[in-house]
């Protein structure tokens, strides 16, 4: 395959504009910019359902070094805008590699720019926070930005969840080789035949967070965002996992409605990740921001009172403490926090006090990422058991 690379542009609101290289003549795409710091898992985040509507800068000097395989990928579909990078490798080399970037690139059609300086780029979104943007082939001109934010500000939930249900078990043939315990980390700590039935609503979920609850031997359905607390309640669920997803958490009205009946009208357990995470102290009555910047790399301090978790996040938006330390849900010690985020102290993850309802602002599954928070998967699992089985596992 001949190496052919055409000039491209990346243009952002602030009026800097970036030139580099693209594999593609013809191609134009608008998104927010956002920055991820990870030293590795570039397959996982451009199939990673939360970056919809962004188009990620990889601060990593290169990308592509160990290709694309059939395992990795988080979701069935591409969901960046666009990717943006140093350099990318044309060659890849490792044992599971089934293709090059390049090539997964142009058989996707994703957007794309290379050649520039993203350590650069990075500073200026780490000064002025996040910005909308393009990359194209050419310079455009557009006359009102403001109608491009509108579009980022948009239910992207709706854009990522599924309109079908789906049910999974572990003995549905699903092949756990040597390359998905790699990945996942199946293993020691499997509980298979508890009968435990998961209802996971899907914001944007990851494949990995399901396989985690495979690995477990968990019955899980798979409901759309939009689905009501009447329909959920049909599947009579040991527990509720409230995936991560993309987008403004405060513009889901119809799911925090939905958390808030879950939490108010039933015992059932409740483990929110990210977006989840987000979801669940809305509906508890707090309040959520806008970050400059985000959080979006593999290595976020998240801890509290001299303890720490190394943890894989992506999330642009943050639960507020001032908030919370101001009305009644911290007053009244309906919830606790569990952990902070130790680069800038928001709020990494919190405990209800009197119901079995807990969730963290980072990912567990880490895909990518470290496993130090893995332990959450059999927590939830032993908290569901206790009230399921009334019993220890």
């Amino acid at each position: 395959m001949l190496n052919i690379f055409y000039p491209a542009v990346l243009s952002l609101d602030d009026g800097s504009i970036y030139k580099g290289w693209s594999f593609f003549k013809y191609f134009t795409s608008y998104g927010e910019i956002v920055f991820n710091t990870g030293m590795t898992g570039y397959q996982e985040i451009v199939t990673d359902p939360s970056y919809s509507g962004q188009m990620v800068v990889f601060t990593y000097p290169e990308i592509g070094n160990t290709g694309f395989n059939h395992i990795d990928s988080e979701s069935n579909f591409i969901h960046v805008k666009g990717i943006i990078a140093k350099n990318i490798c044309l060659h890849p080399s490792n044992w599971r590699a089934t293709t090059s970037i390049k090539e997964y690139i142009l058989n996707k059609q994703i957007p794309h720019i290379f050649g520039l300086d993203t350590r650069a780029l990075t500073r200026n979104l780490r000064m002025k926070g996040v910005m909308t943007g393009y990359i194209s082939n050419k310079i455009l001109v557009i006359d009102n930005w403001s109608v491009l934010k509108r579009i980022v500000n948009l239910d992207l939930v709706k854009q990522v969840t599924t309109s079908n249900i789906f049910h999974l078990k572990q003995k549905n043939n699903y092949s756990f080789n040597l390359l998905t315990y790699l990945n996942c980390r199946i293993g020691q700590d499997k509980i298979i035949d508890k009968g435990i039935c998961i209802v996971l609503i899907n914001f944007g979920v990851k494949n990995n967070i399901v396989l985690r609850l495979l690995s477990y031997g968990c019955n899980i359905y798979i409901l759309p965002a939009t689905t009501n607390y009447t329909e959920i309640l049909k599947y009579k669920p040991d527990g509720i996992i409230l995936s991560n997803g993309p987008g403004n958490p405060s513009n889901l009205s119809y799911s925090i409605n939905t958390i808030k009946k879950i939490i108010y009208y039933s015992n059932i357990p409740i483990f929110g990740i990210c977006m989840g995470h987000q979801l669940l102290s809305l509906a508890l009555g707090a309040c959520t921001f806008k970050l400059k910047f985000g959080h979006r790399g593999l290595n976020h301090p998240s801890g509290l009172n001299q303890y720490s978790e190394i943890t894989s996040q992506n999330h642009g938006f943050a639960v507020s403490l001032d908030n919370m330390m101001k009305n009644s849900i911290l007053k009244n010690k309906i919830i606790k926090i569990t952990h902070l985020n130790l680069n800038d102290l928001t709020i990494g993850g919190i405990l209800h006090n009197n119901k079995p309802i807990f969730s963290v602002q980072y990912h567990p599954e880490a895909s990518p990422g470290p496993h130090d928070s893995d332990y959450l998967f059999k927590c939830f699992i032993e908290l569901i058991s206790l009230i399921k089985f009334n019993k220890n596992i």
